[in-house]
Parts: C-alpha cells; structure tokens; sequence
C-alpha cells in the first residue's frame, strides 16, 4: 500500500491554475505518482547526463534556426560558438549529474550530434523560418478545459512544425506518431490558435546517439478532428485526476530510470 506524502490541498488544486502541456499529459497519464512529486511537491533533482546533452543539442540547433531567421551566417563555426556557450552557462543554471570524467565526453557527444545534423539536414540554408522555439497558449476555458501551452521547436514556411528529437535508439517508424500523438496534436491546436490556418502537416527530426550519428526524418500527416477530441479527452481526464488527489504509481520498467524511485520506494508500507 502507498502511502501518499500529503501536502495541503489547496497546493495540489493550484497546479489547475497553471497551463497544461503535452509533456505534463504525458508524464500524468505515464504515472501520477511521479507527476505528483515533480510538479506538486516540486522536488528538484539534478539533471542526468542524457537529459543535459538532449538540452544541449536542442540549444545548437535553435541557435542554427534563429541565424538563419535572422539572416545570420549559420555555418559549423558559429553555431558551435553558440553551443559552446550555452554548454558552460546551462551548467552553472541547472546542477547536472556526470559520471567521473565523463563531461568532456558527453560535451563531444552532443556536439556531434549538431554537426551531423548540419551536415544532414534536409532545411535549405536559405529557407527562412516561420517560427523559431515559439511559445504559444491556447484558451481551452470554453470547454471547461485549463490554458494549453507549448513550444514549438521550429515552423517551416507554410505551416510545417519540426520536433528535434534526441534518441539513443532508432525509432521504430510505426510507433513514432503513437508515442508522440499527444504532442503534435497539441502543436497542431497552438499553431491554428496563433495563426488561424491550419498546419501542414510535422516532421520529427530523429537525432540518434549511435557511435556514429544518424539522423532519421518522419513525416505526419495534419491533425484530425478526432485526434484534437482525443486530446480533450486526455486533458479532462488529467482535471479530473488532480482533482480527485489521484496520484497512483505505475510500475514498470521505467521505474530503473526514474529520478523520483527512492521517493516511490520511501513510501511503500
């Protein structure tokens, strides 16, 4: 039997007041109990080596993104000034967990995952974007619903919205829009609720940590009526969770990986 760590319950209902994300959804849906230790009790914990690489990565490639935006030379040599410092600086923001001797490692590993990029990308050098790391909430209030929020990585013109994704495996191709449905279709409602039109459609752009870097693109078709009333559907269950104080674990094989485990574990009886 679990037994819950308690905290009052006007601080577990004001997490209803802040926005609602995909990736909030997901960890929600994936397990509540972990959902609850990082955004209800807000238990900080350092970032692991994966995760810092992954921000890393994502931080060289929006500042490839806003150059180009901004009509900036976009070549190897300046964005690896940008990664440079955003590697040292994001350190000293955020603690981060490395392994002895492992940083110099990891700070190659996340650079040449950028430079393959660049080497790979099928985004023309030229091609000015839509958007870059774009924030954009919709209202979901006359639908009973909280504020829907979300970042989109980057807009290409007419509407087509790219994901970067770092991975230490190839994706099955079958399974991507599966796994990451609850994301796009949320992207798919902020980008009509920003612009009025309708997306193009999305591409995830599959960075994978193999010994030697690879690059896989998957192409998704624009979100359907159904798609957006599943997400409603998740999101009114998310509400009605939290409201209910519903923050079960799920155990799994997850649970190795999980940062919150001795938390979970501390509360078994």
């Amino acid at each position: 039997m679990i037994a819950l760590v308690e905290p009052p319950k006007e601080e577990r209902h004001s997490v209803l007041d802040e926005p609602v994300s995909a990736s909030r959804l997901t960890l929600f849906h994936s397990c509540r109990l972990k959902f609850f230790f990082r955004y209800v009790k807000r238990i900080q914990k350092p970032a692991s080596a994966a995760l810092h690489v992954g921000k890393a990565v994502h931080a060289g490639l929006q500042h490839w993104s806003k150059r180009r935006w901004m009509g900036k030379p976009c070549g190897a040599e300046e964005i690896k000034s940008d990664f440079e410092n955003h590697w040292s600086l994001s350190q000293a923001e955020e603690p981060v967990v490395f392994e002895a001797g492992e940083v110099e490692v990891q700070r190659e590993k996340a650079w040449g995952l950028v430079e393959m990029y660049l080497r790979e990308t099928p985004v023309p050098p030229e091609e000015k974007p839509e958007a870059v790391e774009v924030g954009v909430e919709a209202d979901l209030s006359s639908h009973g619903l909280p504020v829907l929020r979300g970042f989109i990585d980057l807009v290409r013109p007419g509407g087509l919205i790219v994901d970067f994704k770092t991975t230490a495996q190839t994706p099955n191709e079958d399974q991507v829009f599966h796994r990451n449905e609850t994301q796009l279709t949320a992207y798919g409602l902020l980008y009509h609720e920003a612009t009025g039109s309708k997306e193009q459609g999305f591409e995830l752009h599959h960075l994978i940590k193999t010994k030697v870097p690879k690059l896989l693109i998957t192409h998704h078709k624009p979100v359907t009526q159904q798609q957006e009333s599943k997400l409603f559907r998740s999101i009114e269950s998310y509400v009605d969770g939290v409201e209910r104080e519903d923050f079960v674990p799920s155990p799994g094989i997850q649970c190795a990986a999980c940062e919150f485990f001795n938390e979970c574990r501390g509360g078994a009886t």
